[in-house]
């Protein structure tokens, strides 16, 4: 059994712990630079604009966690929910955390009139694709996902300030 509650302040070190185990699943050990005053600013700031909700068992120990934002469809017009991070410890797999997190996210959208839940998986977690497809999901075909990041985010970022002031 799941009990899925909306993070609180005291999730923080819990939260961050998900997401650097979450980054060594993902074969990006040191990417990760979020601080626990970073995830207490966007989460419990003046105007949180990043949500989180922890998955527990019976016992109440958290076994994993979906953390989101919202997002917007210019062609639906209304709002929508992007799962950036969905987590749940190894040990506790196949126990129904993770569907009952997502369920929570999807009642979330519909009772707030979203219109969509969306997020990214990498081409090789055949697992968790499988486990999307079992709840309906379909990946996007056609779509491909760009980032800009780095040094070229500051390179390109820069010249465009530059451009716009002159």
């Amino acid at each position: 059994m799941s009990v899925i509650r909306p993070a609180t302040r005291n999730d923080v070190p819990a939260i961050l712990q998900m997401i650097h185990d979450l980054a060594i699943y993902e074969k990006e050990p040191d990417a990760v630079r979020n601080t626990p005053e970073k995830l207490h600013e966007v989460l419990f700031g003046d105007n949180p604009r990043v949500f989180a909700a922890m998955a527990e068992n019976a016992a109440g120990q958290v076994q994993g966690f979906a953390l989101w934002f919202l997002n917007y469809s210019t062609w639906e017009g209304v709002h929508g929910i992007y799962l950036e991070d969905l987590y749940v410890t190894p040990d506790a797999r196949g126990e129904g955390h993770g569907k009952a997190l997502l369920k929570h996210l999807a009642q979330t959208a519909v009772d707030n009139g979203y219109a969509r839940v969306e997020w990214s998986v990498l081409d090789w977690n055949e697992p968790s694709i499988n486990f999307y497809r079992s709840l309906g999901a379909r990946p996007m075909d056609g779509w491909s996902t760009f980032r800009l990041t780095g040094p070229e985010l500051e390179r390109f970022g820069s010249s465009a300030a530059a451009a716009v002031r002159g």
